[in-house]
């Protein structure tokens, strides 16, 4: 389980094709400190740590993770943002964050606030997920809150520090981000509809 809250980001330095599946090379300031059979969260995705060494860690991605999330787009000095498991001893600072990519979505819109910024999004509704206002999303696998919640499309708002320490700041218009909506939202979705 993992809380949204981004640790640090990392550089895609190596990809490698096997059969259908993606080995990514991962440099980062954590890649040291990881072990093999460790979960951490790529974007959102949660994936195992396969391999570490001199500073670089590998994560492997199967047909089905590259079908349903945006890891399909990486290449080489791809930034991506990065967060181990939450320690069962921590605070909990996001929201329930499973690395459960739900569906990918697409940055419609980058606004420049005189210090913040607003980001809108736009997503595929017949998959049956939801945003409710002031709700959780996980974007690219950071917590925020969402607003101007629509049926397709919702809005979040990124302070400076979000903006710096996260992939956030090399988003534009057009381009793919992971979308896992919240697990409360998704429940109460699947009750209702019975």
């Amino acid at each position: 389980m993992f809380t949204g809250i981004i640790e640090t980001t990392g550089e895609i330095t190596k990809v490698e094709k096997e059969g259908s599946n993606f080995h990514f090379s991962v440099q980062s300031s954590l890649s040291g400190e990881l072990k093999i059979d460790q979960s951490v969260a790529h974007n959102g995705v949660c994936l195992t740590v396969v391999q570490v060494k001199d500073g670089i860690h590998v994560v492997t991605a199967i047909d089905e993770t590259l079908q349903k999330t945006n890891l399909s787009h990486w290449g080489i000095g791809t930034v991506v943002n990065i967060e181990r498991c939450m320690v069962a001893n921590g605070r909990f600072d996001g929201h329930v964050v499973q690395g459960h990519v739900d569906q990918i979505g697409t940055v419609t819109q980058v606004q420049e606030q005189d210090g913040s910024w607003l980001f809108d999004f736009e997503y595929d509704p017949s998959l049956g997920n939801v945003t409710v206002e002031k709700g959780s999303i996980c974007v690219n696998g950071t917590s925020l809150t969402c607003f101007n919640s629509e049926e397709a499309s919702f809005r979040v708002a990124i302070i400076p520090y979000t903006y710096e320490h996260t992939c956030f700041h090399q988003l534009k218009a057009g381009d793919k981000v992971n979308l896992e909506f919240d697990i409360i939202g998704k429940y109460v979705k699947r009750l209702l509809g019975k």
